[in-house]
C-alpha cells in the first residue's frame, strides 16, 4: 500500500498535463504536480517520494523533504497560531497542524515546540501534538544501564533536562551532570546513567565508569597535542574553568589526569600538565 506520512518508492505510470501518476504494484496511483517532475524522469521509473494530504484532502505525492515523517519526534516551529490550533512548519507546502487539545501549553507564533507527528485514525490526516508523554512509555524498557542512547531534548525542570529515549522512552539529565549548554530540541548522544526503582532513568552524557575515564582522557591527549603540550589547568583550577574547557567534572579530569601519568603520557607540574613527547 501507498504509506500516508512516510516516504514510498513508486513507478511512474503516466504523464498528464497537470503531472504525473505514480503507482505501486497494488495498482494503486496517486499524482506528483508538474512543479515536481524532472526532465530525465521516465515512464517505468522508479522514484521516492513523500506522501501526504493537500489543502483539499486528496493524497498527493511530492519531491520535498519533510523535516520529519509520522511516527518521529521533531523539533518544530510555529508558523500560525489560530483558536483552532497551531501549524507547523515541516518543510512542505502545507503546513503541519497541531489541534488546540493537543498542545500542552498554548502555542505561540515564532517560538518552536517539540512534537509527535502521527496519523490522526479518526480524521486519516497527519497531525501532531506537543502532549510528548502520551507517546512514550517506561513500562517495557528496551535500554540498559551503560547503554548508548539516542536523545531529544524536550523539556526543562528545576532538576534538569527531560529527554526522549531512542524516540520511545524518557529519563532526566541532572543540573548538576550537565557540563555544556544544552536546550529544548537539541539532538544528542548520551547514555542511560542509572535504572532506578519504577524504571525511572537517570541519564548522563558522559560515558559512566572507567569508560568515561577513558574517553575523557582521550580529549585531553588530543588538547595538548593541539595547543604545543601544554594544559594549563591544575588541581587548583575551578569545576567551571575544567567543565568550560572540555565538557567534564573536576572528579573526572582529575581522574584522567592520574590515568594519563600513570602511563606517562604526561607530567604534572604546578603551573599544569605537559604532555611527555614521543609517549
Amino acid at each position: 500500500m501507498i504509506q500516508l506520512g512516510k516516504t514510498n518508492t513508486l513507478t511512474i505510470l503516466r504523464n498528464t498535463p497537470v503531472g504525473m501518476y505514480l503507482g505501486n504494484e497494488d495498482n494503486e496511483a496517486i499524482l506528483l504536480p508538474k512543479k515536481f517532475i524532472e526532465p530525465e524522469f521516465e515512464i517505468g521509473e522508479a522514484i521516492e517520494v513523500f506522501v501526504y494530504k493537500d489543502s483539499e484532502d486528496r493524497l498527493i505525492a511530492t519531491r520535498l523533504k519533510p523535516y520529519v515523517e509520522i511516527n518521529h519526534f521533531a523539533h518544530l516551529f510555529v508558523s500560525e497560531a489560530t483558536e483552532y490550533g497551531a501549524f507547523l512548519d515541516w518543510g512542505l507546502e502545507k503546513d503541519l497542524f497541531v489541534p488546540f487539545k493537543e498542545q500542552k501549553h498554548k502555542m505561540i507564533e515564532g517560538q518552536a515546540y517539540v512534537v509527535y507527528v502521527y496519523l490522526d485514525e479518526l480524521s486519516e490526516r497527519i497531525v501532531a501534538s506537543s502532549k510528548v508523554n502520551k507517546f512514550i512509555s517506561n513500562e517495557i524498557l528496551q535500554v540498559e544501564q551503560g547503554q548508548e542512547v539516542d536523545l531529544m531534548v524536550y523539556d526543562q525542570s528545576p532538576m534538569g533536562f527531560n529527554c526522549i529515549i531512542n524516540g520511545m522512552h524518557k529519563g532526566l539529565i541532572y543540573n548538576n551532570d550537565i557540563y555544556k549548554d544544552i536546550r529544548v530540541g537539541d539532538e544528542l548522544k548520551g547514555f542511560i546513567k542509572m535504572i532506578r526503582e519504577n524504571n525511572l532513568i537517570d541519564l548522563s552524557l558522559q560515558n559512566i565508569g572507567f569508560k568515561h575515564v577513558l574517553s575523557s582522557t582521550d580529549i585531553i591527549l588530543e588538547y595538548l597535542r593541539e595547543n604545543g603540550g601544554i594544559l594549563k589547568l591544575t588541581d587548583k583550577s575551578t569545576p567551571e574553568e575544567i567543565a568550560k574547557k572540555f565538557n567534564m567534572s573536576k572528579s573526572t579530569f582529575k581522574k584522567s589526569i592520574g590515568v594519563l601519568y600513570r602511563q606517562r603520557k604526561v607530567l604534572i607540574k604546578e603551573d599544569g600538565v605537559y604532555e611527555i613527547p614521543n609517549s
